[in-house]
């Protein structure tokens, strides 16, 4: 079917090239089989999962070496959207090679991130998300059934959302990878909040730990105090890298600062100014200037002007800058 018959040229776009060709192509649809799986020494593990609130379901089949817990070959069969098939093929790719407990690591994270063509850029739109959700816990329920233990001990961070299964982790992780910024967008990513609404806000019919808003909330303010820190820690690097630089380096700096940010003002006045040499002291890294043209004799060149240049060198390259005109 040609993708003009099946979505929009715009959604069709939001997929990544990875999805569509697993969606017609998956490279591990199919099934093992009890007396095949034995016959080689192994044991068969088929879980199946169902996602309710969309219909999709997923049978996932593990050949496991008892001796190791190691995965030698998995298949699945996808009842549902091309994403799910998708995403399940994925999910089955992950799970070969790896132990059951190693296994049973691998989030709804791994899966999509695995499904991107580029690291930056999503491999679904933000409505199809829910679908690596499912192939995370049908891994969580095939592994449980191989250990004898219930699945949900497999489960290390908090459940916000009981209706699309959404943990603490991967909220803050989906709000961090794809700077989310609303409740909606929340939604549209993960289903969290899509059904019945109660881990939304308080006021809902049943009381929770954790509310969307306040994850959203305090991720943003953990996103906007690292970026405040990176910013400082830029910046006295960069203080740091300045005093290293030889002269020429220094002077040429110094003369892209003035050149972006003062000289104009100065020559919309008549003037201008030069710089003739610079000092690296113990405290203060001195950048001695000659003023020209009008400039030279003003009564502001020692004044406004000096605290001018000598604030936007500092706050650009050093604060340990002083300026001196000579």
């Amino acid at each position: 079917m040609a993708k003009s018959d099946m979505l929009g040229e715009s959604l069709w776009d939001a997929y990544s090239d990875k999805v569509t060709t697993l969606m017609n192509n998956p490279e591990h649809q199919g099934e093992l089989f009890l007396g095949e799986v034995e016959a080689r020494g192994n044991k068969l593990i088929v879980a199946d999962f169902g996602a309710e609130s969309c219909g999709d379901a997923v049978r996932l089949y593990w050949e496991i070496d008892p001796k190791t817990d190691t995965i030698v070959n998995s298949k699945f069969k996808s009842f549902g959207c091309g994403t799910a098939i998708a995403s399940s093929d994925v999910m089955t790719e992950l799970c070969i090679g790896k132990t059951v407990q190693e296994a049973v690591k691998i989030t709804n994270i791994d899966v999509e991130m695995a499904l991107r063509d580029t690291p930056d850029v999503p491999a679904v739109p933000p409505q199809k998300m829910h679908c690596s959700v499912m192939a995370y816990d049908v891994i969580k329920k095939a592994a449980g059934m191989y250990l004898g233990v219930d699945s949900e001990s497999f489960e290390e961070d908090i459940i916000v959302c009981e209706c699309a299964r959404v943990s603490l982790g991967t909220l803050q992780e989906v709000i961090r990878l794809n700077d989310l910024t609303t409740i909606e967008q929340i939604t549209d990513y993960t289903k969290a909040g899509g059904f019945c609404k109660s881990c939304i806000k308080p006021g809902g019919h049943e009381a929770k730990d954790y509310y969307l808003v306040d994850i959203l909330a305090d991720t943003r303010r953990e996103m906007d105090e690292e970026k405040m820190k990176a910013a400082a820690d830029a910046s006295e690097s960069g203080e740091a890298d300045f005093k290293t630089m030889t002269l020429v380096q220094q002077i040429k700096a110094v003369d892209s600062v003035i050149d972006e940010n003062v000289r104009q003002f100065l020559i919309m006045d008549g003037g201008n100014m030069e710089v003739i040499d610079i000092k690296n002291g113990d405290e203060n890294i001195d950048i001695y200037i000659r003023y020209l043209g009008a400039c030279n004799g003003c009564a502001s060149s020692s004044t406004g002007t000096l605290y001018a240049i000598e604030s936007t060198l500092k706050e650009k390259l050093s604060k340990s800058i002083r300026v001196l005109p000579i």
